[in-house]
């Protein structure tokens, strides 16, 4: 990680990220990552950190693409900090547990494994969202290659009623997956 933007400004009247927003986010997550142990900051707070749009700002493609690589280094970060704390066998152990969690939920019928919308809410298309959940059960059953990516710019079709899931859970559950599958990459 280098100091100074890396980022370039889209042009015309199009929106990007607010510039200040961002160089303050990577400039602290520099500080953060180059101190040693990241607990001031972790993976999921590089995933979910939202930039405010304005025009001319910094080209959103960019800036998302360096959050994942930067996420990436946080996991990995993390990753040798246990290792170098409790051992392998821990980390694996502690892996190993995360995804027997997930796979629970993984075993139930399609269109069963989270709780519909509340009322009139949409929600998700639950065959989407079953479908994404066939590849992660392909990945645990038959080390079927899957990338956290894959799972993190997932998108669902959006439905009512029966046939949807209520959007927490399943945006829940997937943060679980992309950090079990970040931590296994």
């Amino acid at each position: 990680m280098s100091g100074g933007t890396m980022f370039r400004r889209v042009t015309g009247v199009r929106t990007g990220y607010h510039p200040e927003e961002v160089d303050d986010f990577f400039a602290h997550a520099r500080s953060v990552y180059e101190q040693g142990p990241s607990g001031a900051l972790s993976s999921t707070d590089v995933r979910t950190v939202a930039f405010d749009l304005v025009r001319h700002g910094y080209s959103t493609t960019a800036v998302d693409a360096a959050l994942d690589r930067l996420e990436a280094a946080f996991v990995a970060r993390a990753r040798a900090d246990f290792i170098a704390e409790r051992g392998r066998q821990a980390w694996l152990e502690q892996l190993a547990e995360q995804a027997r969690t997930l796979y629970g939920r993984l075993t139930r019928p399609d269109g069963e494994r989270f709780s519909p919308p509340k009322g009139r809410q949409p929600g998700y298309l639950a065959e989407d969202v079953d479908a994404l959940c066939h590849r992660l059960v392909a990945y645990f059953d038959t080390n079927t290659p899957l990338a956290a990516q894959e799972v993190r710019s997932a998108v669902f079709r959006r439905a009512k009623g029966g046939r949807a899931y209520a959007e927490g859970p399943v945006d829940a559950f997937f943060e679980r997956a992309v950090d079990v599958l970040l931590a296994a990459e």
